[in-house]
């Protein structure tokens, strides 16, 4: 037995591994409930917080941005600082956000809050998995506890839509931020007194400067996405957004270049694969997310379901992208090679897409919408694994725990972007609808519904996007690594937004 495998099982006996099993899902399963538990709740908090259709998808954006600009800062503070005390403190900054986000009254005090959410996030994220790693050994132990640790963001998935339908259609909407306080504050007191303090991994510095420059730069580029509606491309207000956003991310790159311990060391870039994948990631994600948030509104202002209808509605997204991702989608990897999975998983999102596109006023759930949820499901599950696989190609394994955050990190930021583009493009046909025939309720539906056909299209859009990009790009880079047969290294679980 190596000394470190000896070290580790020791560990792992002192500290009960099955606890510490528990209370790193319990993490994850916060984390991934407090993606998806939103969007049912969104028209409910649009009318009680009197918020237009545009600020609305601050609510997601700001949480997803917070959570993807900080999160490889977060995995070098559990190195410097401790994976407990970063796991703990990000738990503590959750729980704060959630209360704050119960009790905000108003647009500015619920995306602080939900900002303050995507932080905690951030830090307690990548601190969960490293607690866990470092508890089990390498080998038959360790895979088994993170195959159970990925399949907690699915069941998270189901779960928080069903949740969410249930307190927002019962006790209200500010329930569904309220529900995590006592949740967080109970498990931060179980990792105090069950996960061992632990050493330092590290020494050295954290790259806080490049994580604020990507994330502002980021913010600053989907807020002239946002306001593009109302004001135009080619207004001030749209282009300053642009230009600082701009500035900001070309001083991320400067950053970089100068500091010891950047956040994404620009040499990283150099690997096709996982460069090529991580963009992949964020197109899925951003078509993914996009259309989510669409089909939420869409159900609830136009075809009047319920909160808990509406949960129960696109459960079968969820479902069936766990069992494909569980079941099918490894043996396809494993066959067809992970761009041409990803070419198949986008082909039939972008068939489900096209479909949702054609839904009416009138659409009925088995006839025009559950068809094209499966679709989605299918199609996200296939996706989802294969871009973890395609992002590991050729990766040492000294540095995949990078690459996990970086495919990550695409993922989280390429859904703020989707988000953003989608539902502009679908508020532009809405408006053009709107002004084209008056605002009485009738027409309020057509153009609500058209400005949902509008963002399905524009999801679509970036399916065959990420579809191109994996049959020219990475297939290309994806050969090299297969005909020299290197085996990559199993690709750790990251989070997703389901």
């Amino acid at each position: 037995m190596k000394p470190r495998e000896g070290q580790l099982r020791a560990a792992a006996g002192r500290t009960r591994p099955g606890v510490i099993l528990a209370l790193a899902c319990a993490a994850q399963f916060m984390l991934i409930l407090d993606l998806v538990v939103v969007n049912v709740a969104l028209p409910t908090m649009q009318r009680d917080l009197r918020l237009s259709s545009s600020d609305l998808q601050w609510v997601v954006i700001s949480y997803g941005l917070t959570f993807g600009g900080f999160l490889l800062l977060g995995g070098r503070a559990a190195d410097l600082l401790g994976r407990r005390n970063v796991l703990v403190a990000g738990l503590t900054m959750l729980t704060a956000g959630s209360l704050a986000a119960s009790l905000a009254g108003s647009l500015a005090p619920l995306l602080a809050a939900r900002a303050a959410q995507g932080f905690g996030a951030a830090m307690a994220a990548p601190a969960a998995l490293s607690v866990l790693t470092g508890t089990f050994a390498e080998g038959p132990a360790r895979n088994k506890a993170l195959g159970i640790f990925g399949g907690v963001a699915g069941s998270a998935a189901c779960l928080g839509l069903v949740v969410s339908g249930l307190l927002v259609g019962g006790p209200g909407w500010r329930w569904i931020f309220l529900i995590n306080v006592p949740i967080g504050i109970g498990l931060g007191g179980f990792v105090l007194t069950c996960v061992p303090k632990g050493k330092r991994a590290h020494r050295g510095s954290a790259d806080v400067l490049g994580a604020v420059t990507v994330t502002t730069g980021m913010l600053g580029i989907v807020y002239a996405v946002n306001k593009s509606v109302n004001y135009g491309w080619t207004s001030p207000i749209t282009l300053g957004a642009l230009a600082g956003g701009a500035a900001m991310l070309g001083l991320f790159i400067i950053v970089e270049l100068r500091v010891t311990a950047p956040l994404i060391p620009l040499s990283m870039f150099r690997l096709e694969t996982l460069t090529t994948a991580s963009i992949v990631a964020g197109l899925v994600m951003g078509s993914f997310f996009g259309i989510g948030f669409q089909i939420t509104l869409f159900l609830q202002q136009v075809l009047g379901y319920s909160p808990l209808r509406t949960g129960a509605a696109v459960v079968i997204t969820a479902v069936s992208s766990i069992i494909v991702a569980s079941a099918i989608a490894a043996r396809v990897v494993g066959r067809l090679g992970a761009a041409w999975t990803l070419v198949i998983g986008q082909d039939i999102a972008v068939a489900g897409l096209l479909y949702l596109s054609r839904a009416s006023v009138h659409a009925g759930y088995w006839s025009d919408l559950f068809p094209a949820f499966l679709a989605s499901g299918i199609g996200i599950g296939l996706s989802g694994v294969a871009v973890q696989v395609a992002a590991f190609i050729g990766v040492k394994d000294k540095i995949s725990g990078l690459a996990g955050g970086m495919v990550s990190t695409a993922q989280e930021v390429g859904a703020a972007l989707g988000l953003a583009t989608i539902a502009t493009a679908a508020l532009a046909r809405s408006g053009e609808v709107t002004h084209a025939a008056g605002s009485q309720p009738a027409v309020r539906a057509l153009s609500q519904t058209a400005g949902f056909q509008r963002g399905a299209l524009a999801a679509a859009g970036f399916s065959i996007a990420a579809a191109l990009v994996a049959g020219l790009l990475l297939r290309r880079a994806e050969q090299p690594a297969a005909s020299a047969r290197l085996p990559a290294p199993a690709p750790e679980p990251t989070l997703r937004a389901a």
